[in-house]
C-alpha cells in the first residue's frame, strides 16, 4: 500500500505538471490565436471569459459525477480532452472550430482541476503530512516549461499547431500511462468524530471560497497586467516587461517547493499568514515602485506570497469536511474561476478610471482580508502517532491506516 501511494503521488504530480504545460501554452499564445482566427478586440474578451465560465460548469458537473465515478477515472479521461482541445485550438480554421475547441478545453479543465485536487487532498490525508504544495509546485514547473515553449514557438514564428503537436504527442501517452497509478482516497479515519462526517455546508466553506477568490484575483493581476504595468507605468523597456511574469512563476515554484516543509514545521496557519503578508508587501512595493527594477522586486515577493494560498485552501477544505472532501474541493474550485474572471477586468477598469498604481492596491487589500480567515486553516484535533512532527503543526487528519 505504501508503494502504491508513492506511485500515486508521483503520477499525480506528473498530472499537475502536464496541466501546467497545457494551460501556459494556451494563455501565453492568445495574441497568436487571435491573429490566426481574425478575432476582433471586441470579440476576444468573450472568448476568453467563456473558458473560465465553462470550467466552473465543469467543476460543478464533477461534483455530481464523483458520486458515481471515482475521481481518478475522471482525471484519467479529462486530461486527454484538455490536451486534444489545445491541439484543436492550434489546428482549427474558423471561429466555429475555435469556439468548439475552447468550449471543450474549458469544460475539461474544470473537471481536471477539481479531480486532481480531490486526489491531492485524499493523498495528503493518507500520508498524514503536508504534500499538497508539492503538487502545485509541479504545476508551476509545467507552467514555466509551457511558457518557455510558447516563447520558442513565437520566436521561431511557428504555426500554433506545429508548437502544440509535439507537446501533445509526448504528454498524451505519458499522462495515460501515469494514470494507471492514480490513487483514490478512502473513507476518513475510523476515529474521526461523527460531527466531522457532516455534508458540505456552504456557510462553513464560504471563508475558504473568499480566500480562493482573492488569491486568484491577485494571480490574474500579475499574469494579465505585470508586463503593461512595468512598461507603461514604471518606464521599463519592452524586453524587460516580459520578465516580471517569469520571475513570478519562478518564485512561485520556489515557494511551493519548500512550502510543505514550512507547513510541517510551523503549521498551515502560520504559513498562510506569512504568505499573505509577503503578497501584501509585494503589491505595495509594485504600487509605489519608482522604477522597473524595484517593481521587479515587488513581483518577486508576490510569487513567494501568493503561491501558498491556493494549495493550502484546498487542503483546508479537505480537513473541514473529511467525510465529503471531494464535494468540498469541487465547490471550492469554482471560486478559482470567479477570481480569474474578476481580477483582470477589475484592475483594468480601476487603472483606466483612476491609476494603475492605485489599482494595484485593491488586490493588496483583498489579499490582506485573508488574515481574517486565517484560523480556517487550523488543523483538526487529530494528531500523528509517530511523533515526527510537532503536535501544533499537524495539518491533516490521519489516514485510515493511522499514518
Amino acid at each position: 500500500m505504501t508503494d502504491g501511494r508513492r506511485r500515486g503521488r508521483a503520477s499525480l504530480a506528473f498530472g499537475f505538471f502536464a496541466q501546467g504545460v497545457a494551460f501556459a501554452l494556451l494563455v501565453t499564445r492568445i495574441p497568436a490565436v487571435q491573429a490566426r482566427y481574425g478575432v476582433s478586440d471586441a470579440l476576444l474578451p468573450l472568448f476568453l471569459a467563456a473558458v473560465p465560465i465553462l470550467a466552473g460548469l465543469g467543476s460543478v458537473t464533477t461534483e455530481q459525477l464523483v458520486k458515481r465515478v471515482r475521481p481518478s477515472r475522471l482525471l484519467r479521461w479529462s486530461q486527454p480532452v484538455v490536451l486534444l482541445s489545445l491541439l484543436g485550438v492550434g489546428a482549427g480554421t474558423n471561429l466555429v472550430a475555435l469556439a468548439i475547441a475552447l468550449a471543450a478545453f474549458g469544460l475539461a479543465v474544470g473537471a481536471l482541476d477539481a479531480s486532481m485536487n480531490m486526489l491531492g487532498v485524499s493523498l495528503q490525508r493518507a500520508y498524514g503530512r503536508s504534500i499538497m504544495l508539492g503538487f502545485h509546485a509541479a504545476y508551476s514547473l509545467g507552467g514555466i516549461l509551457g511558457a518557455s515553449l510558447a516563447w520558442a514557438g513565437a520566436h521561431w514564428h511557428l504555426a500554433l499547431w506545429v508548437s502544440y503537436l509535439p507537446v501533445v504527442a509526448v504528454l498524451l501517452p505519458a499522462t495515460l500511462l501515469g494514470s494507471r497509478w492514480y490513487v483514490d482516497g478512502g473513507d476518513p479515519a475510523p476515529d474521526v468524530r461523527e460531527a466531522e462526517r457532516r455534508p458540505v455546508v456552504f456557510r462553513l466553506l464560504l471563508p475558504l471560497c473568499l480566500v480562493m477568490t482573492f488569491a486568484y484575483i491577485g494571480d490574474s493581476t500579475v499574469s494579465n497586467w505585470s508586463a503593461k504595468y512595468l512598461q507603461d507605468t514604471l518606464g521599463g523597456s519592452e524586453q524587460l516587461a516580459t520578465v516580471p511574469y517569469n520571475v513570478y512563476m519562478v518564485t512561485t515554484l520556489l515557494g511551493r517547493s519548500i512550502g510543505d516543509l514550512g507547513v510541517r514545521r510551523f503549521g498551515a496557519v502560520t504559513v498562510v499568514r506569512i504568505g499573505v503578508l509577503l503578497a501584501a508587501v509585494g503589491f505595495a512595493v509594485v504600487a509605489g515602485a519608482p522604477g522597473a527594477w524595484v517593481g521587479m522586486l515587488g513581483f518577486t515577493l508576490l510569487g513567494l506570497g501568493l503561491c501558498v494560498l491556493v494549495p493550502q485552501t484546498f487542503a483546508a477544505a479537505g480537513r473541514l469536511f473529511p467525510g465529503a472532501s471531494d464535494t468540498a474541493v469541487a465547490r471550492l474550485n469554482i471560486f478559482n474561476y470567479v477570481g480569474f474572471l474578476i481580477g483582470s477586468p477589475l484592475v483594468g477598469a480601476l487603472g483606466d478610471a483612476w491609476s494603475y498604481r492605485g489599482a494595484m492596491l485593491v488586490p493588496m487589500v483583498l489579499v490582506l482580508v485573508t488574515l481574517v480567515y486565517a484560523r480556517s486553516f487550523a488543523p483538526r484535533s487529530d494528531r500523528y502517532r509517530d511523533g515526527h512532527e510537532r503536535p501544533r503543526t499537524a495539518d491533516v487528519g490521519r489516514g485510515s491506516n493511522g499514518l
